[in-house]
């Protein structure tokens, strides 16, 4: 689209009764970024109410017709997203401003590539309007949703703003408060303090005492004055970042206060990168904590405390709580979270160990949530009687969450379910290792909107983290792993042994967990890579999988980390009890093999000593190879000795004892996973040049 153009989303898509609506730029330096706001509109061109001003500290409207889904990373920068259920809004509003804006004196002519995409319900994209050349302002309306009859179009602005975004809301009709002025003040009362205000607070207070009767009537006749010429102006709607809670029939009488105006203040809080300095005597000494641990005893303690702590939190930080559902098919809007509901089930009543609710343009959303920790199992029967329980009462969901990790064709409970029925009710499993992953990705890398956020989100992690909690993912490579290593080593695991299988389906949730530890350190996504032609059947693949276990002794897995040259590669010899973390990265496509050498040993200076390192060479099973210790005085060893030999890539690998334990303790092999992951991707992975967009690692060229 070009600017002041304008298309009806009708004629675009069929699909348009909600659309995600996203802003996207780039950043030269790489630190430049901006905050997205809507503004609801009358037919008056301004807002009905302050409430109709939606920002980071106003980030979802109660009847779910706006929702601000936070930032995601883009190949080309960084994208803010915003959903819109045009179903839901009120019939008054005529027009939806989508604008962003930039802080502390940053301008719009400093980032690149701004844009603004609208996409239907279903993802499919519609349209995409680029602002050229944005120049010396802080805030621009990109585009704007208005109604024409009986039908949404949408048209692309780009007109800027100098004064901000408190300019921009002002214009509309929004009352702001903001704080930059009140922050300079502050700023000044705090250095006068520190240089004597005390002195001059004493001397002011002497001739306020002489001269104070008359400044008591000057004061009391500007009063009258400002009475008579000012117009009364109608209080405020409370803005509300999180649905606040339905008060008591005797707090609905109380006579109710002026509402505060929408704050501008800048939000992004994220922990700081240096430990503060405690103020504790001593290490013995522990820091108070909202969620305390070391009051549980048992299972059913900590059950209760894990339910109660997630779901609290949840509805407290409206982003969390949306990354946690919306996986499960659950709506942006109101959440509400309940723990020990009472619910009837024949002549015995359940009670689910939590219950979310989401409100959406009316409508509810409701899951019962079945919780277990400390490696307990969940039992079918109990999640079967929440399923009909939830079937009757037109419940969508039942979410099951534990420390197991749930495998694709491979649940971890059976149930029945009734397809003669008209409602059918989703299972779910979600893990806790989940649930640390995106309070972590929040915490360290994202942000939550405000401080209270990000220490309700630190302290849940803090929890979730903590020994006594019962919450740590997946920790037991189960029964059959010691008899499936001593069959190995004695070469008396036949295949077809459904230990083997067992084994197969542990590495594979072992890999899952590693997976989302990684990526919650990184801010990336990092994902299991498949080898196997889509539509396999996940089963049949796994059978296989667990042949190859005992033919050739090895459990091997491979991960996509976004932004890496190649895919890490990690493998488990039962035989030798041995780990290898390695990765594949292509020779350059210009220079020579000379130069390539050289500067791959120059990039690997802070790597390990003991990597090892190794030719790739089409055609041929194996090249030069030797650990870096011994190339670093001469990376010419990596060549072949027939100069006419192509070096294909190069082959980058670390090795280490795998624990024996079948747990996650010290001596584990999970821990031992955990930790060859970590220490190869932190000392190599991180030392390497990303290839340019149209080239893959070795071995992805070659299985293609």
């Amino acid at each position: 689209m070009t600017m002041g153009s304008n298309v009806s989303l009708t004629a675009l898509s069929e699909n348009v009764g909600s659309a995600i609506v996203s802003l996207g730029w780039s950043s030269p330096t790489g630190e430049g970024d901006a905050d997205v706001s809507v503004l609801l509109l009358d037919g008056n061109g301004k807002v009905r109410s302050d409430a109709d001003f939606y920002f980071y500290n106003n980030p979802v409207a109660a009847d779910g017709s706006v929702q601000l889904l936070g930032k995601e990373p883009t190949g080309e920068g960084s994208e803010d997203r915003i959903s819109f259920d045009l179903t839901a809004v009120p019939a008054e509003v005529e027009r939806i401003v989508v604008a962003a804006s930039r802080y502390e004196g940053a301008r719009f002519g400093e980032l690149d590539d701004l844009k603004v995409t609208l996409a239907d319900a279903s993802g499919e994209s519609l349209l995409r309007f680029v602002i050229e050349d944005a120049g010396q302002v802080s805030a621009i309306i990109f585009g704007e949703l208005y109604r024409r009859g009986e039908e949404w179009k949408f048209r692309a602005v780009g007109q800027g703003y100098e004064s901000g975004l408190a300019g921009l809301a002002t214009d509309f009709g929004v009352d702001i408060e903001d704080d930059e002025a009140e922050h300079e003040a502050e700023s000044r009362a705090e250095h006068e303090a520190e240089s004597g205000a005390e002195h001059e607070a004493e001397s002011r207070a002497e001739h306020e005492a002489e001269h104070g009767a008359e400044a008591g009537a000057e004061s009391g006749a500007e009063a009258a004055l400002d009475r008579a010429v000012s117009t009364p102006t109608p209080p405020q709607a409370t803005l509300e970042a999180v649905p606040a809670p339905r008060p008591p029939a005797e707090e609905e009488t109380a006579p109710k206060q002026r509402a505060t105006r929408p704050r501008t203040a800048k939000k992004r809080v994220t922990p700081p990168r240096a430990p503060v300095k405690s103020l504790a005597e001593n290490e013995s000494w522990r820091q108070a904590r909202l969620f305390p641990v070391s009051a549980l005893k048992n299972d059913r303690d900590r059950e209760t405390r894990a339910t109660s702590v997630l779901l609290s939190v949840m509805a407290q930080v409206p982003r969390f709580g949306r990354r946690i559902t919306a996986p499960f098919g659950a709506p942006s809007g109101r959440m509400e979270t309940f723990t020990e509901v009472s619910l009837p089930h024949g002549d015995t009543p359940r009670r689910p160990d939590g219950v979310i609710r989401v409100e959406r343009a009316g409508k509810l959303w409701t899951a019962l949530v079945e919780t277990k920790t400390n490696g307990n199992p969940l039992r079918s029967d109990q999640v079967q009687a929440y399923m009909d329980i939830a079937a009757r009462r037109g419940y969508e969901a039942v979410i099951t969450l534990s420390n197991d990790v749930a495998l694709e064709g491979s649940p971890l409970v059976d149930v029945k379910i009734d397809r003669r029925r008209k409602h059918q009710v989703a299972l779910w499993h979600l893990s806790w290792a989940e649930v640390a992953h995106q309070a972590q990705m929040l915490i360290r890398h994202e942000g939550v909107g405000n401080a209270a956020r990000t220490w309700l989100l630190q302290d849940l992690l803090h929890y979730l983290q903590h020994d006594n909690s019962g919450c740590h993912g997946f920790q037991n490579m189960g029964a059959a792993w010691v008899p499936v290593r001593n069959g190995i080593n004695d070469e008396t695991l036949c295949q077809g042994d459904p230990r083997a299988l067992d084994v197969v389906e542990s590495w594979e949730r072992l890999i899952r967990q590693v997976c989302l530890r990684l990526g919650g350190e990184l801010g990336q996504k990092v994902l299991p890579a498949q080898r196997s032609r889509r539509g396999t059947d996940p089963g049949a693949r796994r059978a296989r999988l667990a042949d190859q276990l005992c033919l050739e002794g090895r459990l091997q897995a491979e991960l996509r980390v976004e932004g890496a040259p190649g895919l890490l590669t990690i493998s488990a010899d039962l035989r030798t009890a041995k780990l290898r973390t390695s990765v594949e990265i292509p020779a350059p496509e210009q220079g020579y093999p000379l130069t390539w050498a050289k500067r791959l040993i120059r990039r690997l200076a802070e790597a390990p000593a003991d990597l090892h390192v190794e030719t790739l060479v089409e055609g041929e099973a194996g090249g030069p190879r030797g650990t870096l210790e011994r190339l670093r005085p001469e990376p010419g060893d990596l060549l072949p000795k027939d100069g006419s030999t192509r070096i294909a890539g190069f082959r980058l690998s670390l090795f280490k004892g795998m624990g024996s334990g079948r747990g996650s303790a010290e001596s584990g092999f999970i821990r031992s996973v955990d930790d060859a992951v970590h220490r190869f991707h932190t000392s190599v992975m991180v030392h390497l040049d990303v290839p340019s967009s149209g080239r893959t690692a070795v071995r992805e060229r070659a299985a293609g």
